[in-house]
């Protein structure tokens, strides 16, 4: 009586590692390099204030740092190589369109605490030996909070710099899991 369940419990183990999780490349395996274009900065810098954009925050070059982010997210990710723009077989292009800074927390003196930096972008994957486009995405962001004092307190310039990891984290994941 034993037996039985012992080869039924061994068998439920075997099938247990096949969940599905994977940390390899959901992309076609012919495809094993890009190149990242320079992202474009297409954030209106002269539009009027306005309480939804009470906190104008952008610094000359973010879309410089967040080029060179993209390109080190997929030399750390190491499932496509980075290229030389006619020798890739997947570009990368994109424009920075948006960047924001909005109050979470304020003190009893009505002094901000806590904010969020959220940066958006479009980006658009292409398929250069065949010249398809492989997806387009409007709106994709990465964002941070950070402390403005305290023992958890970030400058801005360090939360700026976290916002364009996350960002191009999200960037290489969408990329290399094809969600």
């Amino acid at each position: 009586m034993k037996r039985p369940f012992l080869l039924f419990f061994m068998s439920i183990l075997l099938l247990i590692p096949g969940c599905g999780y994977t940390t390899r490349s959901l992309l076609p395996s012919d495809l094993k390099t890009i190149y990242v274009d320079n992202f474009k900065n297409a954030i209106n810098v002269s539009a009027e204030q306005s309480n939804l954009r009470m906190y104008r925050g952008y610094r000359p070059g973010m879309e410089r740092d967040l080029t060179t982010a993209v390109n080190d997210k997929y030399v750390f990710d190491g499932n496509l190589g980075i290229a030389r723009e006619p020798n890739a077989d997947l570009i990368l292009t994109g424009e920075l369109v948006d960047f924001r800074r909005e109050a979470l927390r304020y003190d009893a003196n009505n002094n901000v605490e806590e904010y969020r930096i959220i940066m958006i972008v479009n980006i658009e994957l292409t398929n250069h030996k065949t010249g398809k486009v492989m997806w387009t995405e409007k709106g994709f962001s990465g964002e941070t909070t950070y402390r403005t004092s305290g023992s958890l307190a970030k400058s801005d310039t360090a939360a700026v710099n976290d916002a364009i990891i996350d960002l191009a984290r999200r960037i290489v994941e969408r990329t290399v899991e094809a969600w």
